[in-house]
């Protein structure tokens, strides 16, 4: 008989506006090349479709979340029902980020540990607590639950999901300094960078769920009203904007070299373009949003493309420099809302608010609340076939994206 390919159990959700293949650790190769040819493999990377494997040939759909035992070797772990590491799964190059963590997949996770068993189901919320590999922080999830298990249906709606769910609550708190140490990474709540290319621009570096860089949209020539149609199509602003984001991850300490971030840290830090509220069109929904509904509206750029709604981890960034006095985020919003422990953020799909309150001392404000509501939903489980040879590591240059459509 002929070989047969490799199983392993998978378990596919939505969480929030993105989908991730779970997978459990003890399932995986415990060498890390191994195991990353493996995902590599299972996602069908590299591959612009993905057509071999269960990625979604898209940003937003090539996602992984890894879930393994409680950590007993840290304290900060202590009262942690589970790990989670995420990882960003390249498409079209054979790599997987895991220096950054997803807000969205975060929701799925702690519905996950409850479906799964990995916490005792109480209604009506379980709280979830789970230790994040990526950034060594803790994450304080709320799940819905009826019966024993996640709640799915409800009336919480999230811009860039079809219908309504359950509203599952994270809070990201802990998150704050994860990537560099520091809520403020160096300090200031703008600084100016010098980028090749660009010039000199005003930013300011924020750290809480995510490394961010944000910029003013009209810095780099734009309304920041725009969809990502048309920022997607402008191949030079697309560079300008990456080379801003490099400059960025180098004065953070995430890479050697502002022209080695987009190799060494593709995902992170995210780019934030911000501009003051502002009527616009909402591609997805089809209608008017409103510049009353809105504090402050906001573009990002997430993995070289623009994001089409609005990463979890940035809403939890935007929301709180929107309340750090002196960044551009402060500087972009509402004068009449700054006050505000909610913080209503314009993006291309609707809008989206996040919860931040703070612990003000002589040194960097302490972020002890910074929350983000999403819904999630379990798709598939089962066994995902993992092709013959993908133990063989193949060099990088061999790889090719086909043209066809």
């Amino acid at each position: 008989m002929d070989m047969i390919p490799h199983s392993i159990r998978t378990v596919l959700m939505r969480g929030g506006t993105s989908k991730a293949v779970f997978l459990r650790e003890a399932d995986l190769p415990g060498d890390v090349e191994a195991r990353d040819r493996l995902i590599l493999a299972l996602f069908g990377s590299p591959d612009k479709r993905q057509i071999n494997g269960l990625g979604g040939a898209d940003p937003l759909t090539s996602k992984l979340a890894i879930i393994g035992p409680p950590r007993t070797d840290m304290p900060r772990a202590a009262g942690t029902h589970l790990t989670y590491t995420f990882g960003q799964v390249e498409i079209d190059h054979p790599d997987i980020d895991f220096l950054s963590l997803c807000g969205n997949i975060s929701a799925a996770v702690g519905a996950y540990a409850v479906y799964e068993g990995l916490v005792a189901a109480t209604a009506p919320v379980t709280i979830v607590r789970v230790f994040n590999t990526n950034l060594n922080r803790v994450l304080s999830i709320e799940v819905p639950v009826a019966g024993k298990r996640p709640m799915e249906r409800g009336d919480y709606v999230v811009p860039g999901v079809p219908g309504s769910g359950a509203r599952i609550l994270i809070d990201f708190s802990d998150t704050q300094g994860g990537a560099t140490g520091a809520l403020l990474p160096t300090g200031h709540a703008r600084d100016r960078l010098a980028v090749v290319g660009v010039g000199e621009i005003e930013v300011s570096l924020i750290d809480i769920g995510n490394a961010h860089v944000f910029i003013r949209a009209v810095d780099v020539g734009l309304k920041g009203t725009e969809t990502a149609a048309e920022i997607d199509a402008d191949m030079a602003l697309r560079d300008r904007l990456e080379k801003i984001r490099g400059a960025a991850a180098h004065r953070m300490g995430l890479a050697t070299a502002p022209d080695r971030a987009r190799a060494e840290t593709p995902a992170a830090p995210l780019l934030g373009m911000v501009s003051p509220a502002a009527d616009y069109r909402n591609v997805l929904g089809k209608c008017l949003v409103r510049a009353e509904e809105v504090d402050l509206v906001s573009r990002l750029m997430f993995m070289q493309q623009m994001h089409k709604t609005y990463a979890g981890t940035s809403t939890v960034a935007t929301g709180v420099a929107a309340r750090l006095e002196g960044t551009l985020v402060y500087e972009a919003a509402r004068n009449d809302r700054r006050n505000a422990k909610d913080v209503r953020i314009g993006h291309p799909a609707g809008v989206i608010d996040t919860e931040t309150e703070f612990l003000l001392g002589a040194n960097t404000p302490v972020v002890t609340r910074a929350t983000l509501g999403r819904t999630a939903r379990r798709l598939m489980e089962g066994y995902a076939f993992i092709p013959d040879g993908w133990q063989d590591e193949r060099p990088k240059d061999e790889y090719r994206g086909t043209d066809d459509a």
